[in-house]
């Protein structure tokens, strides 16, 4: 019990995941003000996700799972796949992108949104956004930096450096989890570009990425890679075998989240075109010809655009 128990910390992650839950109920009643009552009835109910997520984040960081991390391999693989999968899914599904700007005071957040994508200043910043929004460099940015992170010297550089953990490693590992996410579940007013066919592609891609990685630490290997958990005082489960388990929990998480996201593209195809056969005939037919994705066809007259609409700001949805 006491590995439950003993051992929560409470460092300032817990002040600012405070802080941003009370500024984006500002947010919430603002909108609340001036839109429709259905309309604010999603947003409250796709709060309860994003405030699942930060929950996810504080266990995650202050709860005993990051203090055994330290001692076990696989219960940092745990930590990984929670700031991976498990935040970033439930965040991004909670859409707090409007509320928390229009939190801002007056109409600060619109002024704010406004010179962002207008102004000089601001292009740097575009590129990079818009670089990143690309559908295929975050499905690859996302393998890439759970990769990256899993090579020995770059693990044992974030064991012995808590600025590299903290700051790159589970940084880049929550912020890359959020951009892979984003092509798969809609997040008003993010709009997903992706075509169902590329979906499929990326989520099976990137769960082959994790039975390679997986595999890799348990059966083409026979010893453990990293030597920072081979001397540890009071851990009596030796180094390979919790290396073992760490690839085990990789393997089985992974399935977890591909094969119920594969499924939930599949019936948001069937959806839209009546079944799965109508729809790869469809993709196979403009696939190369519509570069404006799923998204662009699902807006053209006549279908219901995938999942929720956007939040507009102002009353623009005509709330």
């Amino acid at each position: 019990m006491n590995y439950l128990t003993g051992h929560w910390s409470y460092d300032p992650f817990l002040i600012v995941a405070i802080v941003v839950a009370a500024w984006h109920e500002i947010g919430l009643r603002g909108l609340a003000l001036r839109s429709r009552p259905e309309r604010t009835r999603q947003r409250r109910l796709r709060s309860l996700s994003f405030y699942a997520g930060l929950a996810v984040l504080l266990i995650t960081v202050d709860s005993p799972i990051d203090y055994w991390s330290d001692s076990y391999f696989f219960v940092h693989m745990i930590q990984h796949l929670l700031l991976s999968f498990a935040a970033p899914t439930l965040i991004v599904l909670g859409a707090p992108w409007q509320p928390l700007l229009d939190a801002l005071p007056g109409r600060l957040g619109q002024r704010a949104t406004r010179s962002a994508m207008r102004d000089r200043w601001s292009r740097p910043l575009r590129a990079a956004g818009r670089f990143l929004a690309r559908p295929w460099t975050a499905v690859i940015l996302f393998n890439v930096v759970m990769i990256a992170w899993h090579v020995p010297a770059l693990y044992d550089l974030a064991y012995n450096n808590q600025a590299v953990h903290i700051w790159l490693m589970h940084g880049s590992l929550f912020a890359t989890g959020v951009l892979f996410w984003l092509q798969f579940i809609p997040s008003p007013p993010a709009r997903i570009r992706m075509q169902p066919g590329q979906q499929i592609a990326a989520l099976v891609g990137t769960n082959v990425v994790m039975w390679f990685l997986a595999m890799s630490m348990s059966f083409f290997t026979a010893s453990s890679w990293y030597p920072v958990y081979n001397h540890i005082p009071g851990v009596t489960l030796p180094p390979f075998p919790d290396q073992q388990i760490g690839a085990a929990i990789l393997w089985v998480c992974g399935d977890f989240w591909c094969f119920p996201a594969v499924v939930l593209v599949l019936r948001r195809m069937i959806a839209r075109d009546g079944s799965v056969g109508a729809a790869m005939e469809l993709m196979l037919r403009r696939g190369q010809g519509n570069h404006g994705g799923w998204a662009s066809r699902s807006l053209a007259p006549g279908r219901a655009a995938p999942g929720p609409g956007p939040d507009w700001p102002d009353g623009a949805d005509g709330s």
